[in-house]
């Protein structure tokens, strides 16, 4: 099966070690498109999940199976989807308090109050 597998417990620790360092780096040099990149990796597999899941052959042994699989990873996928996407804002709220300047989208600005 040619995915990545967030079922598998080392793969989704890989993923989450990787997606942390990813984020602490963005943070740390204040740049919000290091985030952005990753958002982008992570639609990008969600959108080969779901042509891959369109696309399975009905004549596959485990059909059952990939197709839970493929549901339960792409579930994963979105959670890392949600959090990258607040990552991003975050950093960019950050990024543009060092400029002095206005940040790309702050329609955010109540959900950063109350958290």
């Amino acid at each position: 099966m040619p995915i990545i597998n967030f079922m598998n417990p080392i793969t989704l620790l890989i993923g989450v070690i990787l997606f942390v360092l990813v984020s602490y780096l963005g943070k740390k040099m204040k740049k919000s498109w290091i985030i952005a990149i990753m958002l982008f990796v992570f639609i990008a597999l969600l959108i080969y999940y779901a042509v891959f899941f369109l696309t399975l052959n009905q004549t596959v042994p485990d059909l059952a199976t990939i197709q839970l699989t493929l549901i339960q990873t792409s579930g994963i996928t979105l959670v890392f989807i949600l959090i990258s996407f607040f990552m991003y804002l975050w950093i960019d709220d950050i990024e543009a308090k060092m400029g002095k300047r206005k940040s790309i989208d702050n329609s955010m600005d109540w959900f950063w109050k109350n958290v």
